[in-house]
């Protein structure tokens, strides 16, 4: 009796075990293993996701999904160059926008994983690029945000193409004074004479463009170290019908390279920033050497309410002179930015300068006005903004007048920025500016226009 019981309850678990393992058995469809897939992501077991994601590519290797999933698995595992390789194999079998953005996505992700962050922030705009609705556009700006601010690499690329009426900083008239020593001495009057072609106005096209990287070696939760380059280059090519005279565009070609070092540091209650920054650099006019510098700024931000920034600087700097004269600077600056009511921001600030040289006609001291006004509203899709400014130079002592040299400034400019014009994070600008200078000394009246057109981040 009690042998047959035994043999009834082995048979039952049997039975019971065989019926178990049936139903583990159970086949996943390729539907079913991808949301099994995503919810192990979801839950933290990226291994168990990437095993899945590696079962759907053995069982279709053109499974745009499955990449997608292996890439983010081997990224959270730290595993980064088979992420990087089912990021790029996700990116090529993207057909649509929708399939682009979430390729460029993961793929941002995987680089910024790796310290790749310049090359992340590229994925990212394009990401941006083809978002397939604006909340998705929206979360790719903050990702994009959230990298710039991790990466030690901060590069800003200009590119100037702008016509302008006066490219060789000539004079406005055709006539000037001569010097007044020699003058007075010969002839006992001030004597005028013709100014040569050189020596007036002369229109053309610049071209041009700068780059500027900073490397941030060492930071804190409130102090930041930059190391920088600096390089910047234009030229011209002339537009005006000058005869008799050899002068190319290139004779009044510019150029800088620096390095420096810069240090910013928060205030204590967070309300503002004090930077420090410093730069050694060579400039040539011409194509040839024209002076080298070392310069010093410093300045301290500081938010007073949520819409009024103050601003105070100063600067100096020495100039030793290979095509100009050696000299020193001094410079001090304040501003106030306020936003409005309305939703508009203005911006008022004063500066002033004072020179010292060997060369006393190089000495002047000058005041700055500057005034700007940015729209909230839109003009014709395009975002507005208005500066104005006026300055008085005057030089003590100048070859062409006993009373020195007083040159009286004003410019202004206006900018338009084309949001509705977007590509890969980038909205085309257009700048119009105009200015005019009216001086004591014929020779130093000087006007100008120029229409320059460039390109500024959206994010």
């Amino acid at each position: 009796m009690f042998r047959h019981l035994c043999r009834s309850l082995a048979a039952t678990a049997v039975l019971i075990c065989g019926a178990l393992a049936a139903e583990a058995q159970v086949t996943l469809g390729p539907d079913q293993l991808r949301q099994a897939a995503m919810i192990s992501l979801q839950e933290g077991d990226p291994a168990l996701a990437r095993r899945y994601a590696q079962a759907l590519i053995s069982r279709d290797q053109n499974d745009r999904n499955a990449y997608l999933i292996l890439a983010r698995a081997a990224r959270d595992m730290g595993d980064i160059p088979p992420a990087r390789a089912a990021a790029r194999k996700a990116w090529a079998l993207s057909n649509t926008d929708a399939q682009r953005y979430s390729a460029a996505l993961i793929t941002a992700q995987v680089l910024s994983s790796d310290g790749k962050r310049t090359r992340s922030q590229l994925w990212l705009r394009r990401a941006a690029q083809y978002a397939p609705n604006p909340a998705l556009r929206a979360k790719a700006e903050r990702d994009f945000r959230y990298v710039r601010q991790q990466n030690p690499w901060k590069t800003d690329l200009t590119f100037t193409f702008a016509p302008n009426s006066n490219i060789n900083n000539g004079s406005a008239r055709d006539r000037s004074r001569l010097n007044y020593a020699i003058s007075e001495l010969l002839f006992g009057e001030p004597i005028e004479f013709d100014l040569d072609a050189e020596a007036q106005a002369i229109s053309g096209l610049e071209i041009g463009g700068s780059i500027r990287t900073r490397y941030r070696f060492h930071q804190t939760p409130t102090t930041a170290h930059d190391a920088k380059l600096a390089l910047a280059y234009r030229s011209y090519a002339i537009t005006d019908d000058l005869e008799d005279t050899d002068v190319t565009g290139s004779d009044f070609a510019f150029g800088t390279l620096s390095f420096g070092y810069g240090f910013r540091k928060l205030n204590e209650k967070r309300n503002g920033e004090f930077s420090f920054d410093t730069e050694l650099g060579q400039s040539w006019y011409g194509g040839s050497r024209y002076a080298s510098y070392l310069r010093g700024q410093a300045q301290q931000t500081l938010y007073t309410s949520a819409k009024q920034q103050l601003r105070f600087g100063g600067e100096v700097e020495r100039q030793w002179g290979q095509a100009t004269a050696d000299r020193d600077l001094i410079s001090l600056s304040a501003s106030v930015t306020r936003g409005f009511a309305s939703g508009n921001s203005g911006f008022v600030g004063i500066y002033a300068t004072a020179t010292q040289s060997d060369a006393s006609t190089s000495e002047y001291s000058e005041v700055v006005l500057r005034t700007g006004l940015s729209l909230r509203k839109p003009v014709m899709g395009a975002a507005i903004q208005f500066g104005l400014g006026t300055s008085w130079r005057d030089y003590d002592i100048s070859r062409d007048s006993r009373d020195g040299r007083q040159d009286r400034r004003v410019f202004a400019d206006v900018t338009a920025t084309f949001k509705e014009i977007d590509y890969y994070g980038f909205n085309p600008s257009v700048t119009l500016s105009a200015s005019s200078t009216d001086s004591n000394i014929g020779l130093y009246d000087v006007n100008r226009v120029g229409l320059n057109i460039g390109i500024k981040s959206a994010f």
